[in-house]
């Protein structure tokens, strides 16, 4: 098989193409080809060095494709079926060895690409407006990076909840892709001060909670202008890691809430997995939730899908396909 392997910690330019043998499935473990592997900021972090692992790996997180073989005592599963996961490191890989355990069957309905695009960010998505912060008619939102992957499913699962979204995007073009998911206030951050521009909207300090996947550049203003008792949810770094605060902040921001939440946090169990996956694929088959790909590059050219995640200039879900 051939994967995309990490031997140093850096930037992209450490990400090599190599041939590995073929894994055989263990107890427990499906054996799959895959059809598709999702482009993810945690993938950029591992490759740095934010979150560091043993040298040589293969990186990757996600991915999905067809079980070829099922090792002992697997039930379930077979050869053939048509699987998803999320949270398997080594999915850069044409073969990738998924724990039974965090494999999910993909519904007639719903095709391959489009599960690996919806995974990892709907389930995120997901979690971030029904458990950190559980959005409720009346309540007012932003959502940091609305043209991304986990932007644009958020709006969209923001107002089935029936929110008022406001959110920010880098570019006119992204603007309508934001509008498009159902945003009702989309905020072009390089052009204004994105408080600003939400307070002129809705009065000062008017949200409830904020959603934000950028990290340093937006974290402190975005304390700012959340209502006395807001949230903040902080679940990314595309901009750098959040400097350390001291608690007594969130009190002079008006005794405030803040968390820094995980995936696997909130798919502790598998009933708790299944759910949330059950909810993304079958709004997916039921055509209330669209999954946009922004983009599908080779795998083996997985050192410029990063360089293009790190300029902030993709949309949607980038996807890396053998």
């Amino acid at each position: 098989m051939h994967a995309i392997q990490v031997g140093e910690h850096g930037g992209p330019e450490v990400l090599r193409w190599v041939e590995l043998p073929d894994p055989e499935p263990g107890p427990g473990q499906l054996l799959v080809d895959l059809a598709a592997a999702g482009l993810n900021f945690i993938d950029t972090y591992m490759r740095s060095g934010l979150y560091p692992r043993p040298l040589p790996f293969v990186l990757g997180n996600e991915g999905a494709g067809t079980v070829r073989a099922v090792g002992p005592d697997v039930t379930g599963f077979g050869p053939g079926d048509r699987v998803a996961w999320t949270g398997v490191i080594g999915s850069y890989a044409t073969k990738v060895l998924v724990p039974a355990a965090q494999a999910l069957p993909v519904p007639d309905g719903v095709e391959l690409d489009v599960a690996c695009a919806a995974t990892l960010q709907g389930m995120t998505a997901h979690f971030l407006v029904t458990d950190c912060f559980p959005l409720e008619p009346g309540h007012k939102c932003l959502i940091q990076a609305g043209a991304g992957g986990v932007g644009l499913l958020a709006i969209q699962m923001a107002k089935m909840r029936g929110a008022e979204v406001f959110t920010t995007v880098g570019s006119a073009d992204k603007v309508e892709l934001a509008k498009g998911a159902g945003a009702d206030h989309v905020i072009l951050y390089r052009d204004e001060d994105f408080g600003a521009a939400v307070e002129q909207i809705a009065g000062p300090r008017p949200l409830h909670v904020i959603y934000d996947g950028v990290g340093q550049q937006t974290f402190e203003r975005g304390l700012q202008v959340l209502r006395p008792r807001g949230t903040m949810v902080t679940f990314g770094n595309a901009s750098g890691p959040v400097e350390p605060m001291a608690p007594l902040r969130l009190m002079q921001g008006g005794s405030l809430f803040l968390t820094r939440p995980t995936l696997g946090d909130y798919t502790l169990t598998r009933p708790e997995l299944e759910a949330r996956a059950n909810d993304v694929f079958g709004w997916i088959a039921a055509g209330r939730l669209d999954v946009r790909v922004g983009a599908r590059i080779p795998l083996a050219d997985a050192a410029d899908a990063h360089r293009l995640l790190e300029g902030r200039t993709t949309t949607g879900k980038v996807l890396l396909v053998p």
